[in-house]
């Protein structure tokens, strides 16, 4: 059985020294490739160099995060959209991410996050390559922006989705994006194993860990790390009472209709 970790930053420095055990194991479980969202301008080649050391594994993704917006923001994009155009010395990208808004910790730069989405939202319809969004606190502002572009929109990841059943309905609205789900589904307190059947078919999700953050149960309060993603389609197989293998099955085909990636 093999199945994809669509969001994990192994280029962080929480990987620095093991990042080849961290890949083995993550290969062990079952993880076949695995997706890295670049967050500003400097981690463009922290993910590349990764990407370079694990062709055929590691694949990545180009963009300014929201909480990385600052008053800098038309710089590091002039700087980052070039590596989205791809080139003989550097892995494609396959994606624009990470991206979005994120009013959770402040309102400082609420203007300059809403303009450096849409300029990166912008960049998908022209490159056709999907968006992987970050939304946090924000998702009617993301939204508005999102049905300016609706029908030119190539597709994408709400990455990380720990909403309702209504906010679920309206994310899905949007042809070709997926739900993102990650280790939350595993928490004690999520409504999530409830909420996702009741609305989301498995057509609609991909598997996530967005390690180092938010490790699943059993190992929360840990390291998260991409081997973890077993735990989510586990979870995920239980809450829509199928097995694991038709769980790996569909997020793999949804990947391959998001992404272009195929598991082969």
């Amino acid at each position: 059985m093999k199945f994809i970790d669509t969001h994990s930053h192994l280029d962080g420095e929480e990987f620095s020294q093991d990042l080849d055990a961290v890949i083995s194991r993550a290969r062990e479980v079952g993880v076949c490739k695995v997706f890295l969202p670049a967050i500003d301008l400097a981690s463009v080649a922290t993910v590349e160099n990764v990407c370079r050391q694990y062709p055929d594994f590691a694949y990545p993704m180009y963009g300014l995060h929201p909480e990385e917006v600052k008053a800098d923001w038309r710089e590091q994009l002039a700087a980052i959209r070039p590596h989205l155009t791809p080139s003989p010395s550097s892995p494609s990208p396959i994606a624009i991410g990470e991206v979005g808004l994120d009013f959770y910790w402040s309102r400082e730069f609420e203007q300059e996050q809403i303009e450096a989405f849409e300029e990166q939202v912008r960049w998908s319809v022209e490159t056709r390559l999907p968006l992987m969004i970050h939304c946090r606190k924000a998702q009617n502002e993301m939204v508005k922006i999102l049905r300016r572009y609706e029908g030119r929109l190539p597709g994408g990841v709400f990455h990380c989705f720990t909403g309702n059943e209504i906010e679920a309905r309206e994310l899905l609205t949007f042809e070709n994006f997926v739900l993102g789900i990650g280790g939350v589904l595993t928490f004690k307190k999520s409504h999530l194993p409830e909420v996702l059947p009741s609305v989301v078919p498995l057509s609609r999700i991909v598997l996530e860990t967005d390690s180092p953050y938010m490790a699943p149960v059993p190992h929360r309060g840990e390291r998260n790390e991409s081997a973890y993603v077993a735990c989510v389609l586990e979870k995920l197989a239980a809450s829509y009472g199928v097995d694991a293998e038709e769980v790996a099955r569909q997020t793999n085909e949804n990947v391959k209709r998001v992404f272009g990636v195929d598991v082969l």
